[in-house]
């Protein structure tokens, strides 16, 4: 009799792995799909400007229109970032709710019109989506799992399969770990570790071998200099800190109320509001020169490769685009523009210095204002220092990440978690 329980026991073990393993797996082609798809609509939107440089004031409106009808009319659950998605289903008590987003409909949807979203310039970026791809993957298997059923076994696999999407996206692993603990459920908890790091990593080996190991902004060259602490660095890292808890502050207060005229038109004819966000998001690309359409990284790179020196107005510019995007109501990521105007004002601020680093200053905006967008200082610091191979600027990484965050703190709440919240509430 003891043995007939061991074998049962060691069969759902086994199950549990091979089902686990399996949906990690699938993560990282998910992710390395989603990244293709959305290279393609860029690459697309690039030639497109080649031949018409008037495009997106056509695109853009109409674009963002069919978008937001298309979502909140089949695809409810698909807009915006799909990070504060995440946790939200995480939460106990989401209920019917928490597993309407969790939906496979709901992110295929997510990941075909975003990827319209780029091609019809919107600034948005793909790896909070893919994290919300990844913890409908995971989540999925939760039916065939021993005791699929129990709420923490659930809890465990969304967030597993959260942390699994940004290891995939960034193709940065350790991230991805960083990522579980200190933003979806700000909290380590020992149940949940294995099947975190097992997803994790799985994913992003997956990720590696069709893609290979690569990094997105390549390895840029700094100096010496670059590694070491100056008073320039804290005045950078106040300075994004402060925007990044803008960013936050704004956007919050535009999706809970706008002004009297613009909110009745976004909760009376959506679409219609899509599409005039489209229309600004076409007027910032017109004045920026193109530079504010698409993820953010073409623009970020040719910062950190010093091929190409951006306007003062870029950051600001990239920024204002992103937050139109997003409260289009069409599936817009936040993670890749905000490197983006990070880079852009690590540039400006080394500019206006006069100290001859605008690579590394670009490098440290990055980490600085993504930490101040997110408050998850330890997750920016991992995600940059691994995307531009930066190991040995670990210090003054880690002293901008931390100051960001503080003077985020004094502006604006948490902004994924606060969105999540909205979620929560019965709808008007």
């Amino acid at each position: 009799m003891l043995s007939k329980i061991k074998n049962l026991l060691s069969i759902h073990h086994w199950k549990s792995r091979l089902l686990l393993w399996g949906a990690a797996g699938a993560v990282g082609v998910a992710a390395v799909g989603f990244a293709a798809l959305a290279d393609w609509a860029q690459l697309g939107l690039r030639r497109l400007l080649a031949l018409w440089h008037w495009w997106p004031w056509i695109g853009a409106p109409v674009g963002f229109f069919c978008i937001a009808w298309v979502t909140r009319r089949f695809f409810a659950g698909a807009e915006g970032s799909g990070i504060p998605q995440t946790i939200y289903a995480m939460r106990p008590g989401s209920g019917a709710a928490g597993e309407a987003v969790l939906r496979v409909r709901v992110v295929l949807g997510r990941v075909f019109l975003a990827a319209a979203g780029l091609f019809c310039g919107g600034s948005i970026g793909r790896e909070g989506p893919t994290v919300h791809v990844g913890a409908v993957i995971t989540h999925a298997i939760t039916r065939w799992m021993p005791h699929g059923r129990v709420e923490a076994q659930r809890r465990a696999l969304i967030l597993a399969g959260g942390a699994a999407g940004v290891a995939a996206a960034f193709n940065t692993p350790l991230a991805g770990i960083v990522f579980a603990i200190e933003e979806l459920s700000r909290s380590f908890e020992e149940r949940a570790s294995g099947t975190t790091l097992t997803a994790v990593i799985l994913s992003g080996v997956v990720s590696i071998a069709l893609v290979g190991d690569y990094t997105y902004f390549g390895q840029p060259v700094v100096s010496a200099a670059a590694r070491s602490i100056s008073p320039g660095i804290f005045a950078l890292a106040i300075a994004c800190g402060l925007a990044g808890g803008l960013y936050s502050r704004v956007t919050l207060l535009c999706v809970d109320s706008l002004p009297s005229v613009i909110g009745r038109l976004r909760s009376r004819h959506p679409a219609l509001f899509a599409a005039l966000c489209g229309l600004l998001v076409a007027a910032l690309g017109s004045v920026s020169g193109g530079l504010t359409y698409g993820t953010g990284y073409e623009e970020a790179r040719a910062i950190l490769e010093s091929s190409a020196h951006l306007p003062w107005h870029y950051a600001p510019a990239r920024a204002l685009a992103t937050l139109v995007s997003y409260l289009s109501g069409i599936p817009a990521g936040l993670l890749a523009p905000s490197l983006s105007v990070g880079a852009g004002i690590g540039q400006v601020i080394a500019d206006t210095i006069g100290n001859n680093m605008a690579v590394p200053f670009a490098i440290l905006g990055m980490c600085g204002y993504l930490a101040g967008v997110t408050q998850a200082p330890l997750t920016s610091l991992v995600i940059v220092m691994e995307m531009t191979s930066q190991h040995a600027m670990v210090l003054p990484l880690m002293i901008t990440a931390a100051l960001a965050t503080a003077a985020s703190k004094l502006i604006s709440p948490p902004l994924y978690q606060a969105l999540a919240d909205r979620y929560a509430r019965p709808s008007p």
